[in-house]
């Protein structure tokens, strides 16, 4: 089971995981919760829209694109608030 990812360097804990290939691209999904406290440096790391890849889990290390992104939430500046984000990562080849 995978229990994280890291993308640039941060670690990210991940309630669900999927992986495919699409042709012969790693191609993952995750489910993750982003607290009111992370929620800037979170959506700061995910505008950059293509990353270094770490599935320690899995063995596994690739860049990738963002395919898809969504949250509950459009604003975690409340306190206390916790969003969940849903995430595609599509590797590039370069």
């Amino acid at each position: 089971m995978v229990n994280e990812i890291v993308l640039n360097e941060t670690t990210i804990k991940v309630n669900k995981y999927d992986e495919e290939k699409e042709g012969d691209l790693h191609k993952i999904s995750v489910e993750f919760n982003v607290t009111s406290e992370d929620y800037h440096d979170i959506t700061t790391l995910l505008y950059k829209g293509t990353f270094d890849v770490k599935v320690p889990d899995r063995d596994l290390s690739f860049r990738a694109s963002i395919q898809q992104y969504s949250t509950s939430f459009t604003n975690l500046y409340i306190k206390g608030q916790v969003g969940e984000f849903k995430l595609q990562l599509l590797e590039v080849k370069e």
